[in-house]
């Protein structure tokens, strides 16, 4: 996925149903059968359930991936290539429940153009395990209120063994009663 994702990157995703996949996202794919055992997978959806995807018509900086007849806007590919030299063309129908998937290094991917001969490349939406998000600010919020928490928890458990302290001191600082008082 470089350029957007280089090797060792890390990435937050969020789970998602099927049905919330939308083109464009960056999406982790669990397919083992294409990729191997732990086979998770970054790629870019390109094309969902219904969606004409289709390239290369053109030469070099002409080749373009349309999808539904539309040039797809792709400033995200590494290089400007939106082709990557295999395979010549290609012209897929997206099944109702499928994904066209396409790595950001066309060059380079191992995406969909690679098992076209399987239902037209596509994969399953129910292999989708997240999205990646790009925006950190909810981890990020998340994490503080952990450590906010922590430090609440702390100061409390602190607060009360002072409280305990102070109440036992206080029980053992009041005076006996005069003598006098004793008598009836």
């Amino acid at each position: 996925m470089t350029p957007t994702y280089g090797s060792g990157d890390r990435i937050v995703y969020e789970r998602i149903d099927a049905g919330e996949v939308r083109r464009g996202d960056v999406v982790v794919v669990s397919a083992p059968e294409r990729y191997g055992p732990g086979g998770l997978v970054l790629k870019r959806v390109v094309g969902v359930g219904g969606d004409r995807v289709a390239c290369c018509t053109g030469a070099g900086a002409d080749e373009r991936v349309f999808v539904n007849g539309k040039p797809l806007q792709e400033p995200y590919v590494k290089d400007g290539d939106a082709h990557g030299g295999y395979p010549p063309s290609y012209d897929v129908r997206v099944p109702e429940g499928r994904l066209f998937l396409l790595g950001d290094h066309r060059a380079n991917a191992r995406d969909s153009r690679a098992f076209l001969d399987d239902h037209g490349g596509t994969f399953p939406d129910s292999a989708v395990r997240g999205r990646v998000l790009d925006d950190y600010t909810v981890p990020t919020a998340l994490g503080v209120a952990m450590m906010v928490g922590v430090v609440l928890v702390l100061v409390a458990v602190g607060l009360g063994i002072a409280a305990m302290v102070v109440r036992r001191k206080a029980r053992a600082a009041v005076p006996p009663a005069p003598p006098w008082a004793l008598q009836s």
